[in-house]
């Protein structure tokens, strides 16, 4: 009798880089349970996605707790171990500070950060119950560095990163809980929007790199798979920034 496949949880999967992870799990076997607030979009990746692997699709709104709650209750009722995490799901929203409204700046950190925080939450007792686990936290290089009018997204990835460290020594042995901060993914043939126009990348915007080019979501999904194995169970509490290098080049104006 074959043994049921492990499951991990993906939020904001139906999409974007999510989606590049959602992917790449269902090709290493894992039963992937993708969660997004987008219902639309959900449906759509899940048709696309049909029998590449085994997929369970699931609407949340990782920002309330009655959602989250259903969600992991409903993946802890399917077959299989629950053995991973992925808290992705994030939006940004661009206002002058002084501009920025309470309620705007409360759906960005609750989205981005409390979500996180909620996941873990309701997960986390699961994973252990099933002998242990790992989370991976969707962080981002703008955590250290920022545009101007990006004030919520900043503090709610730096948070991110936070919440990382007190998450892996407060859940571990059984869990671990790492960040992965990506920079420049160009996601724009991963919209669920079919006629979305692509990104108009030049070759300026590569050569920004060290790497010699813009990230892609296969990029992101590489480390992803790596932190939700057995072979990185010596790695917790850490951030992994991977952005081609873009944040460790120094730029003088000419």
């Amino acid at each position: 009798m074959t043994d049921p496949l492990p499951k991990v949880l993906v939020t904001g999967g139906a999409q974007g880089i999510g989606r590049g992870v959602c992917e790449r799990l269902l090709d290493d076997g894992w039963h992937v349970v993708m969660l997004d607030a987008d219902a639309a979009a959900l449906e759509t990746m899940a048709e696309r996605l049909a029998g590449r692997g085994t997929l369970t699709a699931i609407p949340c709104d990782v920002a309330d707790e009655a959602q989250v709650a259903a969600a992991v209750a409903q993946a802890k009722s399917l077959t299989g171990p629950l053995k991973g995490l992925v808290n992705n799901a994030g939006i940004m929203h661009r206002q002058p500070v002084t501009e920025l409204s309470l309620a705007d700046w409360r759906r960005v950190i609750d989205t981005n950060l409390t979500g996180a925080f909620l996941f873990a939450k309701h997960a986390a007792p699961v994973m252990t119950a099933d002998g242990g686990g790992a989370v991976v936290n969707m962080a981002s290089t703008r955590a250290h560095m920022s545009e101007p009018d990006t004030e919520s997204y900043a503090a709610s990835k730096g948070g991110l990163v936070a919440l990382t460290h007190a998450l892996a020594i407060s859940l571990g042995p059984d869990v671990r809980v790492n960040a992965e901060s990506p920079g420049w993914i160009d996601v724009s043939a991963w919209r669920a929007d079919p006629d979305a126009a692509p990104e108009d990348l030049t070759a300026e915007d590569h050569a920004q790199h060290p790497a010699g080019r813009v990230g892609r979501p296969e990029d992101v999904a590489e480390l992803v798979a790596y932190l939700l194995e057995d072979r990185s169970g010596f790695v917790t509490g850490s951030e992994f920034v991977i952005d081609g290098g873009m944040t460790r080049k120094m730029i003088y104006a000419e």
